[in-house]
């Protein structure tokens, strides 16, 4: 396993990943190459940062991290918007207020940190190892190399797995919220010792 700054060629395998083990929220649903352009924003972006586990020259995990998810949201869409929503224009009118969830839903943590873990995902092939910790371990010390001392990650209640990986490094519940309507979901904080 090496973890290591994720590049521009590793998008394609990076949103392939999202696609295929998150499930949670909609995303997905607006397809790889809408996830593709949502990731290559973060990789651009100086308050961002997405790490990539690579085990033999294959992306077997990816983290995306962000020191102000608003900030992100905003760039994105002024940036991006246009080109991503007309890849995806049929699944975004579909998912609409889903749409409008998410981009609420940073105003809903006001009183939490910031900086925020925005996704973690490990190949089903690569699952096992401990590379969703791993994964994990290395953003929050680059939280710590960015003197950022706290930062969130927020998860669906029933997601058993990932609420025990983030406890597993460091995190603890802080706060439920509701980010997609009759979705009941977890926002655990990790601080700084």
């Amino acid at each position: 396993m090496t973890v290591r700054p994720a590049v521009r060629t590793d998008l394609d395998s990076i949103a392939r990943l999202h696609a295929q083990q998150i499930t949670e929220g909609f995303l997905t649903s607006l397809g790889t190459p809408f996830l593709r352009r949502l990731y290559a924003r973060v990789l651009r972006s100086d308050d961002a940062f997405l790490l990539v586990d690579d085990i033999d020259g294959e992306v077997s995990g990816f983290v995306a991290s962000v020191t102000r998810l608003a900030t992100l949201y905003r760039r994105f869409i002024i940036r991006d918007g246009v080109l991503a929503a007309g890849r995806a224009a049929p699944h975004v009118l579909r998912s609409l207020p889903r749409v409008l969830e998410t981009l609420r839903y940073p105003a809903t943590t006001i009183d939490l940190p910031d900086a925020e873990i925005l996704s973690v995902a490990v190949a089903t092939h690569h699952g096992g190892r401990g590379i969703g910790q791993t994964l994990v371990r290395a953003a929050i010390d680059e939280f710590r190399h960015r003197k950022i001392t706290a930062a969130k990650v927020v998860t669906t209640a029933d997601n058993s797995r990932a609420l025990a990986m983030y406890r597993a490094c460091g995190f603890v519940s802080a706060s439920d919220v509701e980010v997609h309507s009759g979705r009941s979901s977890e926002v655990l904080v990790w601080t700084a010792s």
